[in-house]
């Protein structure tokens, strides 16, 4: 069985080991019922800031992403009138998978 991270407990525990002065930067993401992959990807950038910029090749590796996610994406591209490679740039994607993802989900 698959288990999903936590992402409310994880980043309330190093906003309060590592970054307490960066908790009400955070705290209007931190409320919500539910996470989305925009909400944990905005909080990765103010919580880490320049760090997440350096790390960003790395991480890029290790993302993963729910149909709701991916869904989620799409629809920020319907919204913002973005054609594929400007929502890839924008969520640091290639711009393959966005097109894998609209020949599946649209």
């Amino acid at each position: 069985m698959i288990q999903k991270i936590d992402y409310k407990t994880l980043y309330t525990d190093i906003l309060i080991e590592l970054y307490p002065e960066r908790l009400p930067f955070c705290q209007e993401i931190m409320n919500k019922k539910i996470l989305s992959v925009l909400d944990i990807l905005e909080l990765n950038r103010l919580v880490f800031g320049e760090q997440h910029y350096k790390n960003k090749a790395l991480n890029q590796k290790f993302k993963s992403y729910s149909e709701q996610d991916i869904l989620l994406i799409l629809d920020y591209q319907k919204k913002h009138k973005l054609n594929d490679s400007q929502l890839a740039n924008h969520f640091k994607l290639s711009r393959n998978t966005v097109a894998k993802w609209k020949k599946i989900y649209l």
